[in-house]
Parts: structure tokens; sequence; C-alpha cells
């Protein structure tokens, strides 16, 4: 992008020649953008250029730039260069993820596709590392890193430990000198790295959720904290009797300047629903405060009492009167969570949602099922083909046994009377028996939702599954030994104590990072397209 006097143009845009004004651009080192930036050059479009890269710009690509501005004469025209290191994405305060655009090239699918050539990881590894090198140089620490052995994981972080090495070792021009974090939150002590590989555990992004926030990435358009929800226009009266309009697409920002965003979107979504309706009743009861003091406002006569009354209910008007921004503002704010919670209330009584997250919470935690899952399957009312889709691959992940043949070809029944495409149960077959794995990594534990932990509950991750993950990691050291350590600012030194993240010590902070945010459905097509492969 291009940013003129408050004017956001696209580069690749045709742009007419403003040769009095200065402009920044903000773009990707990509060969396309380089080359436009060169042709801007050679048309003298501007008066002078400002250019920030959101990563680091190879030697050949700045060569390519000079020897434009060279041929244009315009060599004094390039003010500033500059490397931003900021190619990835911040969605919350302690969330970050490394790609919006082109994420398919950096997918679970594109990671894990049978066919994939050397060459072609080794590109994908790249990407993924430099988002996390340009994270951590804007975070300015170096952090420690972990990893199990034998997957992606292991590849992006020997990779990272390579490039955070080469930078420190060049002391002039390091990224790191001074470590800035050292006086910020990670005061005294460096950053540990943890780094998964999301084959250690597939049945979390399957699972339906009960949370605010993981329920509306799950069933509405959530995308970048921006929310889309179809409004109905009402009912419209004709001859035959009411027919509903046109359904209406309205977009929310869902910001951490909303307080009641952040209050709850991790609380279970029954007390969310609780929490609307007494911020309107707080709401309603404000606003009726407002009208009787303007009723009263309006008093005839002189007497005494209308008198005293009146100076009484003045300052009184003059303090709801000043409040009155706050007012309209909270007042958006309801009407925006009353119509998202309306639209994913719908979903949770046309799908049973709550039936579904009640009974994955039992498969995950080995509890009693109360039910047959055939039964929910075989239900009609009961979800659409995905949610039984999903629910079916939980129960085949989490199972510590298979099915056997006879039974797997009941369930296969069931989900194809459903509608349902098998594709997905095709590639999860083939991964569980990779894999060996005769169960998931950890366990919710006792049914039901859990206050949140050090991680927010974000997407439809399943935070708390996440969490008990990482308490048995560290907990358990015999699970960690086989994790490789790095250190970048160690000569391999030996093998260090680390921090024992499950004591909720003042102070302390998790960040969390991933390669791709994706919802249930989007992983579910992934899955699919593996499994015909």
């Amino acid at each position: 992008h291009i940013i003129m006097l408050k004017t956001v143009l696209l580069l690749h845009s045709d742009r007419d020649p403003i040769p009095d004004v200065p402009a920044i651009f903000f773009v990707m080192p990509t060969e396309e953008n380089i080359d436009r930036i060169c042709q801007d050059l050679r048309n003298q479009l501007y008066e002078s250029y400002y250019l920030n890269f959101i990563s680091a710009v190879s030697r050949s690509k700045l060569e390519d730039i000079a020897s434009a501005a060279l041929a244009a004469n315009a060599v004094n025209q390039v003010t500033k260069v500059f490397d931003q290191y900021l190619n990835f994405i911040t969605l919350e305060d302690d969330m970050f993820i490394l790609s919006n655009q082109n994420k398919e090239h950096i997918s679970y699918h594109a990671i894990n596709k049978p066919d994939i050539m050397d060459t072609d990881m080794d590109g994908i590894m790249d990407k993924i590392v430099d988002s996390l090198f340009c994270f951590f140089v804007t975070l300015g620490a170096v952090p420690i890193i972990r990893c199990p052995r034998g997957n992606a994981a292991e590849m992006v972080a020997v990779k990272l430990d390579k490039k955070l090495r080469e930078n420190l070792r060049d002391a002039r021009n390091s990224l790191f000198t001074g470590d800035t974090m050292g006086t910020g939150q990670f005061s005294f002590q460096r950053p540990l790295f943890v780094l998964a590989d999301r084959n250690l555990d597939l049945a979390t992004p399957l699972h339906h959720t009960w949370t605010y926030q993981a329920l509306i990435h799950d069933v509405l358009d959530f995308h970048l904290n921006r929310v889309s929800v179809e409004e109905s226009q009402g009912l419209e009266a004709s001859p035959a009797g009411a027919r509903p309009k046109k359904k209406n697409q309205k977009s929310y920002d869902l910001t951490a300047a909303d307080k009641f965003w952040q209050k709850h979107k991790g609380s279970p979504f029954p007390e969310v629903a609780e929490a609307v309706q007494e911020e309107l009743d707080t709401y309603r009861a404000q606003e009726d405060e407002v009208k009787r003091l303007k009723s009263i406002m309006g008093l005839e006569g002189e007497d005494d009492g209308a008198i005293s009354m009146l100076s009484d209910n003045t300052a009184k008007l003059t303090s709801a009167v000043s409040s009155l921004p706050e007012l309209l503002e909270k007042k958006r704010l309801i009407d925006l969570h009353t119509n998202v919670a309306t639209a994913v209330l719908d979903h949770i009584k046309s799908r049973k949602l709550d039936v579904y997250f009640e009974y994955e919470e039992k498969l995950m935690s080995k509890s009693t099922l109360d039910k047959s899952l055939l039964d929910i399957i075989s239900d009609p009312d009961a979800g659409t083909a995905e949610d039984k889709m999903r629910l079916f691959l939980i129960y085949y992940i989490t199972s510590q046994q298979p099915p056997s043949e006879a039974d797997l070809e009941q369930y296969k029944k069931a989900l194809v009377d459903a509608g349902c495409d098998l594709s997905s149960l095709n590639y999860i077959k083939q991964w569980k028996a990779f894999t060996k794995m005769a169960a998931t990594p950890a366990s919710y534990g006792s049914s039901g939702v859990k206050p949140m932990g050090l991680f927010s509950r974000v997407m439809n991750t399943g935070s708390q599954f996440v969490m008990e993950g990482v308490k048995n990691l560290v907990l358990k050291q015999h699970e960690t030994d086989d994790y490789r350590y790095f250190d970048p600012k160690m000569l391999r030194g030996k093998y260090q104590n680390l921090v024992d993240y499950t004591k909720a010590r003042q102070g302390k902070r998790v960040l969390y990072g991933c390669s791709e945010l994706f919802n249930a459905a989007q992983f579910m097509k992934q899955l699919s397209q593996l499994g015909q492969k």
C-alpha cells in the first residue's frame, strides 16, 4: 500500500503523477512489488519515496531499486529505506498469526500433502521462519526454543535458530542488541518459545465449543476480528400470509475498546446471554432516568416545592446529559452483541450444538456416555452433515482402539445417509496409522467449561485442552526429555533447567501464535482434500 496525505492507495492500482507530494510505501519485498516501485521511479510519480518493507528486502532487490532510480535520475528522491520486520498480524495483545494473504501456501494441507517436494517444503518453512523472526525482532528478545523431534516443528526450529544466530553474530548490525525486552514485560528472563506441530492434536480444531468468541469463529463469518451477521428485516405481509424479507448482511468489529467483548469473549455462552440482558436492563434504567428528569424540568408553577425539586434535578440532568455519549456507546455495543449473540443462538438451537459440545467433552475426557454415538449421527434434527462428521472424527481420533470393521461400516453408512463426505475420515485413518497414536495427547478433565487458563480462549481451538497439554508437557519431565533445545545466544551449551510454566506467578505472560487461524469447517475442507489424494 501507499500512504499519501492520509490517502491509502493500492500499489498496483492506476495512479496519477503528483510530483510535489512525498509518498510512503508499505509493501512486501516481492518481485511484483519491487517492479512496480521501479516503474513509479521511472514515471516520476512523486516528489520523494519512503520505502518501508514488511520483511527484510534482499540485497539483489535493493540493487534493482537502485538501478531503476539511477536510470530515472531519481536517486536523491529515494529518501529512506526501512526493513520494518512486521510480517505477522497481531489480533490481540496475546495472540498473533503469521499470514493472511496467500495463507494457503503455509496451510496444514500444504505441509502435509503426500506429493510435496523437498524444495516446496523448504520454501514453506522459510516463510514461517521469516514471520517468526519478524515477531521476535518486534518483541525485542532472543527466545529459547523447544520443539518435539521428527516433524515440521523441528524443521522450523532449526531454521529459526540458524537465522537468529546469524543475526547475533554481527554485533554491529544485530537487531537484538541489548535485548530491549530486558526492561519490559519479560524482565530478568528471556521468553521460552515452544513450537508444536498441528499433527500432535487433530481433535481440538474439530471440537464444537461453548464459549462466546469460539462460537462466533465456529458458526459465523469471523475474520481478522470482524464478524458478519445476516439480519432479517422482518416480515412482509401478503395475501398468502407473511413471508420473510431478504436478509441484510451487517459487519461488526470486535476490538479491545469493546469492554463487553474483552470481559465476556471467553465466557460460556449462557453467561454471555445473561450479561447482554443485564447490560440492556442497566441501559434502560439510565435512559428512563433521563426521560424522568426531562419531564420534571417541565414543571409548571412557582411554589416552593416545585422550585426546590427543579433545583435538585437540574444538577442530575446536567450530569445525565454529560454522560450521554457514554450512554450512546453503551447502546451501540448492546445492539452489536444482541445481534451477534442472537445469530449464534440461532445456530445453537437449529443444530443442537449444546448436545455436540457435551458429548465431545465426554469423549475427550473418557467420561461415561449417556447415549449412543450412532443415535446422534442418525438423528436428522441434530446438526448438519459437517457437525456429524466432526463428532465422528473426534470419536475416531480419541478412541484408544479403533472400531471394528463391522462397527466402522455401520458408522460410515449412517454418515453417508446423513450426507457426509468421508474423505476426511480417509485421511484421519492414514494419519492415525502413521503416527500410531492411541489417544489424544491430553484430555479436558471433567465435563463442562472451566475458566480461562493462561491462554485466552481464541478461535475454535478449545484452549483449555491446549492448556492441559502444556501443563502435562512441563509437569511430566519425561514427556519433554525428547524435545530439542535451542538457545541462539549459547555456543551449544549444556541443557538448562526451564522455567516451570505451570506456576501462575505474578508477571508471567503467555503469547499464543499460529501459522494459520482456521475454524472447524475450514480445517475439515483441508482434511477432505488430503483424504482425496
